[in-house]
């Protein structure tokens, strides 16, 4: 079966493996799901990631991340483009997230990167997706 939006599809095994209380998930490896884990990495909402390669197939494994107490690290994690409905924003249109706490990641013409970068950058670009 085709997987028609790969990014949702990341997205929906990072928010399943956290509601079943997983270590770690699985991902087949795109370069702009590896962007994007390295941001979600850089912005402390996981722990750790490494390429693994089993039987010809690349994969990304995502180690992911839970506080003291046992919660995660992640509260939510939401697809705001889709292949159906691209949605675009300037830089200085770029929202607050959970009351500053939550990031918004985009996909510009220098690269993928979050929403503050971005407006340091003064570039905008498509909302791929919000993690608070």
């Amino acid at each position: 079966m085709a997987i028609h939006d790969p990014i949702s599809n990341m997205l929906s095994k990072i928010k399943n493996g956290i509601t079943a209380k997983h270590d770690k998930v699985d991902i087949q490896q795109s370069k702009e799901k590896l962007e994007i884990i390295k941001i979600l990495k850089n912005e402390g909402y996981i722990k750790n990631f490494k390429k693994v390669t089993e039987e010809n197939k690349t994969f990304l494994r995502v180690y992911l991340k839970y506080d003291n107490v046992g919660n995660s690290v992640i509260l939510g994690i939401k697809r705001i483009s889709k292949p159906g409905r691209r949605i675009y924003k300037g830089y200085k249109d770029f929202d607050r997230l959970y009351n500053g706490m939550g990031t918004f990641i985009i996909s510009t013409s220098t690269g993928i990167t979050t929403d503050k970068k971005a407006k340091e950058r003064k570039v905008g670009g498509e909302i791929l997706c919000a993690v608070w």
